[in-house]
């Protein structure tokens, strides 16, 4: 197998599943950016924890504590799981 043909078996895209996942208010998730598709958070916030406040189209506002404050970060479902 070629150098080039065994990069593009180990990559793997996103499920449908994962696009369409659902959370609840209240649910705590951690932030794990995946890099493919949009609504990413930036990646300050990567690995942490945090609570599902609301739901704004198809993400979701999670409130995360920094620094002794709590920050709301909009992330897709993509780049979310629960905790």
């Amino acid at each position: 197998m070629s150098r080039k043909t065994r990069k593009l078996k180990g990559r793997t895209g996103v499920t449908v599943a994962q696009q369409i996942r659902t959370f609840n208010i209240g649910d705590k998730v951690v932030i794990n950016p995946c890099a493919r598709p949009g609504g990413r958070p930036h990646l300050r916030y990567s690995g942490r924890h945090g609570i599902i406040k609301e739901r704004r189209g198809n993400s979701y506002v999670v409130e995360v504590g920094d620094m002794g404050s709590r920050k709301s970060v909009i992330a897709g479902p993509v780049h979310l799981k629960l905790a």
